[in-house]
């Protein structure tokens, strides 16, 4: 039975954190092409997200600008889908699964969240439902919701990418000690 102190590579981890990769999951990462679209899709997201914000806030403060607010609420809602879409198939290669790996999980859960509130907006402007400040103002709750998300992937890229760091780290070590050894033995 290993240790809680070590992962199934059998490098050290913070105790009782689980790593997010396996090597054959890392290597499946780093060779689809589906890492580099959610490279590219997140920080356009997150222009459209910022841009749109602006408008929302602008008519919820002022009452003017109604248009353009409510077409880029539908402009990130679309962007919103894009980004699950390509980003369930990016888990489906990585993980084998479209969505809820454990490695995902509460990220995945709380994206269905802002996914509904995003597709609620909608459901409200094509049908006419409330007033137009009442969608805004869900707009933006999805808003909120999807800062949250966003902010829960960047804490898990930042956690990859330290993993990976370690994992390097101690390979190199690994290496180094057995050419130590080697060296020591000739």
């Amino acid at each position: 039975m290993r240790s809680n102190d070590q992962n199934f590579s059998g490098t050290a981890t913070k105790r009782g954190t689980a790593p997010l990769y396996t090597p054959e999951q890392r290597a499946r990462r780093d060779s689809t092409p589906w890492t580099l679209v959610q490279g590219i899709l997140a920080p356009i997201q997150f222009v459209i997200f910022l841009v749109s914000l602006v408008l929302v806030l602008r008519y919820l403060d002022s009452g003017e600008g109604a248009f353009a607010a409510n077409v880029s609420v539908v402009v990130k809602t679309c962007a919103l889908y894009l980004i699950m879409v390509t980003g369930a198939i990016w888990e489906k290669v990585v993980f084998g699964k479209y969505l809820f790996v454990p490695a995902f999980f509460w990220e995945d859960v709380f994206s269905m969240l802002v996914l509904a509130l995003h597709t609620a907006y909608l459901v409200m402007l094509f049908g006419d439902l409330g007033t137009e400040r009442e969608r805004l103002l869900l707009a933006l709750a999805a808003y909120v919701t999807y800062a949250i998300n966003a902010g829960q992937f960047i804490l898990k890229l930042r956690a990859a990418r330290l993993q990976g760091n370690a994992g390097a780290r101690s390979e190199g070590a690994a290496q180094a000690a057995s050419g130590t050894a080697m060296a020591a033995s000739a």
